[in-house]
């Protein structure tokens, strides 16, 4: 439960991508709207969105974008306030776009992907961001290759490596979920495509990301086989359903 004093800031969810991985499924439906246990992915991410205090959501789409924007509408069926940011042509990359988002997401927003299904209580991530003072903070799990290809260094509390190119010292993986001040992206080239690890990267050689623990595996949908077993995941969950202290389907 959310404490009294405690308000999430906006989400935005990056939706935009081409899911090249996932052809040819994709070259007609966007990825986030490929069907999980009989409905669209984004369904189940915006059920647990809203479970966990979310209220405002900001879709970053492009590939395909007005389908989503045809199953979601404004959020209502699902409970949360969806509002839209387009890439248009050319794609913006995942950086680009959060960049062109930004007069709809204000000064601190929560950050995750449209492929990318989460298992945490969000509350205590924010409370941390915002006790810590810091400019940025991701959550990390510890994976040692178990899941995907571990790219972050975590120590006593800060991110203080992260790379597509992991080193032996990395351990981690960004598990999906960051909280960013809007004025990380300064500086940053407006209307360019550049990637959201190029913003990470300077965080992290700045000092100014911190990262908090989650201890669940998430699940992704950006490969088949990951939509295979994040499919299975939410059938059994679905089957034998059991809440934990924050009210959510485990």
């Amino acid at each position: 439960m959310l404490s009294n004093d405690l308000t999430l800031p906006p989400l935005a969810i990056l939706a935009g991508g081409f899911g090249t991985r996932m052809r040819p499924f994709t070259e007609k439906v966007p990825k986030s709207l490929l069907l999980v246990a009989g409905e669209p992915f984004i369904a189940h991410q915006l059920r647990f969105f809203r479970q966990e205090g979310v209220e405002r959501i900001v879709l970053c789409v492009g590939h395909l974008g007005d389908q989503i924007v045809a199953f979601v509408g404004d959020g209502g069926p699902f409970g949360v306030r969806v509002s839209y940011s387009f890439d248009g042509e050319p794609n913006l990359g995942t950086g680009g776009a959060i960049r062109k988002a930004l007069p709809l997401l204000g000064g601190e927003f929560l950050l995750s992907y449209g492929d990318s299904l989460l298992d945490t209580p969000i509350a205590p991530v924010v409370g941390k961001f915002r006790r810590g003072g810091l400019l940025a903070m991701m959550t990390v799990l510890h994976n040692a290759g178990r899941w995907d290809t571990s790219n972050v260094e975590f120590v006593d509390g800060r991110v203080i490596g992260y790379s597509k190119e992991p080193t032996p010292q990395m351990s981690y993986i960004d598990y999906g979920l960051s909280l960013l001040k809007a004025e990380v992206f300064d500086h940053t080239p407006e209307g360019n495509a550049f990637d959201l690890g190029f913003v990470y990267r300077r965080l992290v050689q700045r000092g100014v990301m911190s990262g908090y623990e989650v201890t669940k595996r998430f699940y992704e949908i950006g490969s088949p086989a990951g939509l295979a077993e994040t499919d299975a995941h939410l059938r059994q969950r679905t089957a034998n359903p059991t809440t934990n202290g924050t009210g959510v389907l485990n």
